[in-house]
């Protein structure tokens, strides 16, 4: 019997030891932060790198380590491919390689991770992320939009046109779910605020010629052609808009996602006059400024909205990490739908059920170069959308955890 109690007390005491022990290195591994982005794609320029430089700066901004760990940033580039994104994000989450995924954006990569963040009990924030589902149908306890989605950049636009007089429409959208999420955003707001859409084409992404759709959009006489798209399709329609003498000719163009790096590319003498609205623009604060003219130093170019986004949604999270005491995804999770958002993106900002960041946005138009100031100097920010304008109303929306929070 003697023997037995000892046997139990040694099994007991090794136990013990291999519990202290796997504390012990469970404290000394990084907190990991995955940034999963497009680095190689269409989409390189408004994220990608510059996610990552945003991330880690959200980092050292916040100390470099929380619960007495060390950070690490990963990245891993999506492709713009929802089996390529979704791929790295379980490789992640079931190897440890990263406790929170940051940036994705693009649509069909952000739903599949998004699930995949669900079923893992793992925390994603997404940057500019278009499809509304993300918040809506789709929407998980552990996932938050940070930026901006389709309903935000396109429903709050029509009414200040429409105002101006500027009250017809033909839409050039790109064909996929984000330009039709964005198309039906704005054809409501269009129709509340009195207005008619006169036509609509869709083009295929990555798409080199558009001459015939807007050769239909300037025939359709139309007061404004809206360009739906992102990226290398902006610039490209945009340079054979002015080929064709679209804005000349009197017609106003209107490309709600419009990025500050496009415009760069582009040369502000082709894209004078363009409006849109934006949650983000480097030049707006003198906090915004500074945090901007770091990343330049670094980067080489001003930050885009995405950039900004998963700088601020990156240092949300550790501030959450920080309070809860726990890397455990839904624990955090609450954490930051209690905490408030102040940084120099958003000021005051929360975070709804439904895991949208309530947000100001700005009507926004491109300058004439004789007003440009300084490089990079491109926007002149002409209203404040309030967040609750910009969001859609929870009244409307689809999302079961809003239900169960009421």
């Amino acid at each position: 019997m003697a023997s037995k109690g000892i046997l139990a007390a040694t099994v007991l005491s090794i136990c013990m030891v291999s519990a202290v022990a796997s504390r012990a290195e469970d404290a000394s591994k990084p907190v990991r932060i995955g940034v999963l982005t497009d680095m190689s794609g269409m989409y390189r320029d408004i994220m990608g790198p510059g996610s990552v430089l945003a991330a880690k700066m959200a980092v050292e901004d916040f100390g470099g380590s929380v619960l007495g760990r060390p950070i690490e940033i990963v990245s891993g580039d999506h492709q713009a491919k929802a089996d390529v994104g979704a791929a790295i994000a379980r490789n992640w989450f079931d190897n440890g390689g990263a406790d929170v995924i940051v940036d994705v954006a693009q649509s069909a990569v952000a739903l599949a991770v998004q699930e995949l963040a669900r079923s893992h009990n793992k925390i994603v924030i997404h940057g500019v992320t278009g499809t509304p589902a993300i918040t809506q149908q789709a929407c998980a306890p552990t996932a938050f939009s940070w930026s901006l989605n389709a309903y935000a950049i396109s429903a709050p636009l029509p009414k200040p046109l429409i105002e101006r007089g500027l009250d017809s429409f033909f839409f050039l959208s790109a064909d996929y779910s984000f330009g039709k999420a964005m198309e039906d955003a704005a054809t409501g707001a269009i129709k509340a605020a009195g207005g008619k859409v006169v036509g609509s084409v869709r083009f295929p992404q990555n798409n080199p010629d558009f001459s015939s759709f807007i050769l239909q959009a300037v025939s359709s006489k139309a007061k404004v052609m809206w360009l739906i798209s992102a990226a290398e399709d902006t610039t490209n329609a945009l340079k054979q808009a002015r080929e064709f003498g679209v804005a000349q000719g009197g017609q106003q163009i209107v490309v709600p996602l419009t990025y500050i790096t496009n415009v760069h590319a582009l040369g502000i003498e082709n894209v004078q006059g363009l409006t849109f609205v934006t949650p983000f623009y480097w030049n707006r604060t003198p906090e915004t400024r500074a945090w901007s003219e770091r990343f330049f130093k670094q980067r080489g170019s001003m930050p885009t909205m995405d950039h900004a986004a998963v700088y601020s949604g990156t240092l949300h999270y550790l501030r959450a990490v920080a309070a809860a005491k726990t890397l455990d995804g839904p624990t955090v999770a609450n954490e930051m739908r209690k905490l408030p958002v102040n940084d120099m993106y958003v000021h005051d900002g929360s975070v709804r059920a439904d895991g949208w960041l309530m947000h100001p946005f700005y009507l926004a138009s491109i300058k004439k170069p004789d007003e440009v100031k300084e490089p990079w100097d491109y926007y002149r920010l002409e209203k404040t959308i309030p967040a609750e304008e910009a969001a859609l109303p929870l009244s409307q929306s689809r999302c079961p955890l809003v239900a169960q929070s009421e």
